[in-house]
């Protein structure tokens, strides 16, 4: 009788394998439901008018990086910004004593700036609204079937409170997703598996807001513990000019282990999903490219990005390879998980 069960999970762990897939989400998911809450110049400029927070001083700074008045419209605008505040961290370094390099607002602008950064992400992170039902619940069960791995490149909670509240997160024994959170804080540790167990992981690529420091150790608020006035100065989100990012990344050990994991996560799967991802993020293409030789590669995206000869060009030249583009009105009507890639 053990022996039988035993080979039953083997065969179950293999189908698991053999069904796993690599879905990448970004920040068409959110849009799809709320432009105007998801748009990132929208919350870039409402934090930047949040009374009581930036000081007209701080301001004036942030503008000369800029060069021009006003909140930064974009992570475009962010390059002189990163730059800026890698020199401010330099000279804080080295110029501790009576006379400092910097003065007080120069000293604080790096702190300044990240708890900007998370304010931003704050906003976008707290929406009140949910996954449409039918959506959800084909998503969730494809999950909880192949274990298949999910990335995302946005700061919503969207898929993360559904996951949690449909037990796609579990204990260790008898998890879909673990994404190395535990009560105890982040570990590499707890992303390893052990004991026979299958999961998969989910892949915070560019951080929450969630994720703060509290000593030496990175632990995750409670959904219901972030607020707007929230006064955190987070290191673990990737909000940047797309050159700096992977800076960004190396410097925290969370977001980097999450990395290295996508790594593993496409050598085992069968399927690339990208899911409300518009393609520009350099980085993580340069990532992928190597992987999908042999992997077949599904694009689900927003029919106003273009007609479907153009799309199909435009990932082709990507990605260096044909892929499957499906272009809907809203991408939030795609529930064919289990048909988007062969098995």
């Amino acid at each position: 009788m053990g022996d039988g069960a035993d080979a039953r999970r083997s065969d179950q762990r293999a189908k698991s394998r053999m069904n796993r897939k690599l879905i990448i989400v970004g920040n068409g998911l959110g849009m799809a439901l709320d432009q105007k809450h998801f748009s990132l110049d929208n919350a870039l400029a409402e934090i930047w008018n949040k009374e009581g927070f930036l000081n007209r001083k701080q301001k004036i700074l942030i503008g000369r990086c800029l060069g021009r008045k006003g909140a930064p419209a974009g992570e475009h605008e962010l390059d002189r910004l990163h730059l800026a505040i890698t020199y401010c961290k330099a000279l804080n370094q080295i110029g501790a004593g009576k006379t400092h390099w910097l003065t007080k607002n120069g000293q604080n602008f790096p702190d300044i700036t990240a708890r900007y950064i998370h304010k931003v992400a704050t906003k976008l992170h707290n929406y009140n609204g949910g996954l449409p039902c039918e959506f959800e619940t084909a998503l969730v069960e494809f999950v909880k079937k192949t274990k298949s791995h999910v990335a995302t490149l946005n700061y919503d909670k969207l898929l993360y409170k559904s996951f949690i509240d449909n037990n796609v997160f579990g204990r260790y024994n008898n998890a879909s997703l673990v994404d190395g959170m535990v009560d105890t804080g982040f570990s590499a540790k707890h992303l390893e598996r052990k004991y026979g167990n299958t999961f998969g992981y989910y892949l915070h690529l560019h951080g929450s807001p969630l994720f703060v420091n509290h000593g030496e150790c990175v632990k995750k608020l409670s959904r219901n513990g972030l607020t707007i006035d929230s006064d955190e100065a987070s290191e673990h989100i990737v909000l940047t000019h797309v050159k700096h990012k992977p800076s960004v990344i190396a410097a925290s050990h969370v977001l980097s282990t999450y990395w290295d994991y996508l790594r593993f996560a496409l050598s085992e799967v069968n399927g690339l999903i990208l899911f409300g991802y518009s393609g520009e993020d350099k980085h993580l293409n340069e990532i992928l490219r190597p992987y999908l030789t042999a992997t077949p590669v599904q694009v689900v995206e927003w029919s106003g990005a273009g007609e479907q000869a153009e799309r199909n060009a435009f990932w082709q030249e990507l990605l260096g390879r044909s892929v499957q583009v499906n272009r809907l009105d809203s991408i939030t009507d795609f529930k064919q998980w289990q048909s988007a890639s062969p098995s």
